[in-house]
């Protein structure tokens, strides 16, 4: 009988869709390697990660690699840097074309030595080998041409073998922010740099209806207005001078009324009353099915959810004849790249697009929709760069928003109190309406345009990555049978896209809710409750690290709580639990955070707890302060104090505790704490009050409400 051959190993995702290794990094004959992904730092340390990578499997020092920025002009096409998956996509590929590379180059210092590639050794980039005889990569670098498609000959090293991944080193990025070196976009000028500002309506997709710019004119330092239907705004020599130009031309500025807005104080009845599209995303039938006893139904919400950037979003465009380079701190420079050449009705490769961080990213917020401003104001300014920045009121109002959604779960439960059977339905907007993705540009300004784009309605990735408003709705637990259905809706007055974890929060605030209501109803311990309904270990050690961790659970005391969630980003990456220790006086606060993550390999395992304590540090501000304000004509929550988030002194103290697997892949760790956070403090707060909140976010005013109803 023939055996099939064994299939050869598959390159990793972003290397098939960016083959040549010259793409990924190239050798300077000063001892340096530049090193070029596709994805792009907005804080979460993937800089200092992918060089940690790049280093090990290259054996040279971290000091000798140099991180370049993404930019369509050289870097890989890596998409979009979304999902916690840069680690995941980019440190993957990146390791597999190091380890090619590194082969490369032994087997050209084989041949010029004249000894064999298994007795040569490398230590910071010198190849050495018997009789002392020696080269490097920097004296082979002009012999060795990189530009080759990977190949999957190579495999990269064990994890014993590495030397800097799982160990914490200091970010790369961090002195120039300590410092306050211009490594942020705002803090970039471009020589003869001009500034512009756009003029917006207040009331909801208003249009321009007349425009006297005569007040404008008047303004000093003035160099151009810009006007096509609805999109309007100056250029000026200063800051100020287009601060002062923009007031003067709003008094000019005649609007339509715009369209309605829903009932925010009754967003569930609006979500479920509105044209949808509905969709099965899992379903599960019990071998033996129990009777039921009784049915247990609970609606769980959330709000609109700001990205509450500290900085608002800014970007830099300068024209050269019919192309025009781009500098902005988009999540996917590629993806802009291809909205902007669909409103400009321009070739791709007449768009440079370059990224430079941002003050705070946390999906898709205004950075794609400032830079087709700055586009369109530079295309008046003769030739010279225009940065654009928003204002904090724009930011707020225009920016997309994280989905509102309405999250109802029925349980069907038998005589013993077990689940026997579990229903979970969402009402939600998409989550996604990022750029590049569709035939139609996702711009805010192309909406505004004297000839527009239709706006996009947002919709949801598919449950393979990871899915949208359904994201985490499948149970992790080991229930008998389940039913799970998503209701998409295809209006969307609020606009919104990306927001971090996009439905993950929610669907594990509920699931992770209604089991605590269960648990607490048979009497059951939370914790152990939880393991008796798992069968993945890795899920498992997860919670018992956290309870061990925080003692669980601390002896009862008036007014204080204590509350445990649990779950696995997308079901499918990082591991985390978390055990939440409130305090009820006044308002709620959060005392303390216990968090255990599996996120695999842990690269750099300071990075992994960075990114867990400030993914647990905007749970928290989300869960007991965060809500897009809105009446029936425009968003109103436009400021700090229309829209709160955590002060520095609500911060509760985190504690981190990784389980390192370095024998597994690596998955990332950014949006992994939101929904057990979230679900912990839900439980701690009915752990210390005796009333369940099921509705974001848990003021004053929702406990309130739930006393009421008791």
């Amino acid at each position: 009988m023939n055996q099939r051959a064994p299939s050869p190993p598959a390159l990793p995702v972003s290397l098939v869709a960016n083959p040549k290794l010259s793409s990924w990094l190239k050798f300077s004959s000063s001892g340096q390697v530049t090193v070029s992904p596709g994805k792009v730092e907005i804080g979460q340390g993937i800089v200092t990660a992918l060089a940690q990578i790049a280093a090990d499997e290259l054996d040279i020092d971290l000091s000798r690699v140099q991180m370049i920025r993404a930019s369509t002009a050289v870097s890989p096409n890596e998409g979009v840097t979304s999902g916690s998956l840069s680690i995941q996509q980019s440190g993957r590929a990146l390791r597999h074309a190091c380890a090619e590379v590194r082969h490369i180059f032994l087997q050209q210092a084989a041949e010029r030595l004249g000894v064999g590639i298994e007795a040569l050794h490398i230590e910071d980039g010198i190849i050495s080998g018997p009789g002392n005889v020696r080269t490097s990569y920097w004296e082979l670098a002009d012999e060795v041409s990189l530009d080759r498609d990977a190949t999957p000959s190579v495999t990269p090293k064990i994890a014993t073998s590495r030397t800097l991944a799982g160990h914490s080193v200091q970010r790369i990025d961090i002195p120039d922010k300590v410092l306050g070196r211009p490594r942020f976009i705002h803090d970039h000028a471009l020589a003869g740099m001009l500034h512009g500002r756009v003029l917006r309506p207040e009331h909801a997709r208003a249009k321009l209806e007349e425009l006297n710019e005569d007040g404008a004119r008047a303004v000093a330092g003035l160099v151009a207005i810009v006007r096509n239907g609805s999109f309007a705004g100056v250029v000026s020599e200063t800051k100020h001078v287009a601060e002062t130009a923009l007031n003067a031309l709003r008094k000019g500025a005649a609007w339509s009324d715009g369209e309605p807005l829903p009932d925010e104080n009754d967003l569930a009845s609006f979500l479920k009353a509105q044209p949808s599209e509905s969709t099965v995303i899992g379903k599960k039938a019990a071998a033996a099915p129990g009777a039921v006893a009784r049915t247990i139904r609970r609606q769980y919400t959330r709000p609109y959810i700001a990205h509450g950037s500290i900085a608002p979003s800014c970007a830099m465009a300068q024209w050269d004849g019919d192309r025009v380079h781009v500098w902005t701190h988009s999540q996917g420079v590629y993806l802009l790249r291809a909205d902007l050449a669909l409103v400009l009705n321009l070739p791709v490769e007449n768009i440079t697009v370059e990224h430079l961080e941002g003050a705070g990213c946390y999906g898709h917020n205004a950075a794609d929709d400032v830079a087709l401003d700055a586009v369109l104001l530079a295309k008046s300014a003769g030739g010279r760069p225009v940065q654009v920045q928003w204002s904090r009121h724009g930011e707020m109002s225009d920016a997309p928003f994280g989905a509102a959604m309405a999250i109802e779960i029925e349980a069907d439960l038998d005589a013993q109190g077990e689940i026997i059977d579990w229903r979970h339905s969402i009402w939600s907007n998409g989550h996604v309406a990022r750029p590049g993705r569709a035939a139609q540009p996702a711009l805010l300004a192309a909406f505004e345009l004297e000839n527009p784009f239709p706006r996009m309605v947002s919709t949801n990735p598919p449950q393979a990555n990871g899915g949208g408003s359904d994201r985490n709705s499948i149970p992790l637990y080991d229930f008998p049978s389940w039913h799970i259905e998503s209701h998409r809706l295809t209006t969307m007055p609020i606009r919104t896209s990306a927001l971090r974890t996009l439905g993950g929060q929610g669907n594990v605030f509920a699931i992770e809710s209604i089991l605590d209501e269960i648990a607490a109803e048979r009497g059951e311990d939370p914790v152990a409750f939880r393991l008796r309904h798992l069968r993945d270990e890795r899920a498992k050690d997860v919670i018992r690290a956290a309870a061990t961790r925080a003692g669980w659970k601390p002896e009862k005391q008036p007014g204080i709580g204590y509350g445990i969630g649990f779950g696995r980003y997308k079901n499918t990456g990082a591991y985390c639990a978390a055990i939440a220790e409130i305090e009820s006086a006044e308002e709620i606060s959060v005392r303390k955070l216990t968090l255990a993550v599996d996120v695999g390999e842990a690269i750099n395992p300071d990075g992994v707890i960075n990114q867990i304590e400030g993914g647990a540090i905007q749970a928290t501000s989300w869960v007991l302060k965060e809500r897009v304000r809105f009446d029936r004509e425009r968003i109103t929550s436009t400021s700090w104090a229309e829209y709160p988030i955590l002060r520095f002194s609500e911060v509760p103290d985190v504690e981190v505790e990784i389980i390192q697997r370095p024998d597994m892949d690596p998955v990332g760790a950014g949006e992994a704490a939101h929904g057990p956070v979230t679900a912990a403090i839900a439980n701690a707060v009915f752990d210390a009050l005796g009333v369940r909140v099921r509705d974001l976010p848990i003021t004053r005013d929702r406990i309130i409400a739930a006393m009421e109803l008791s």
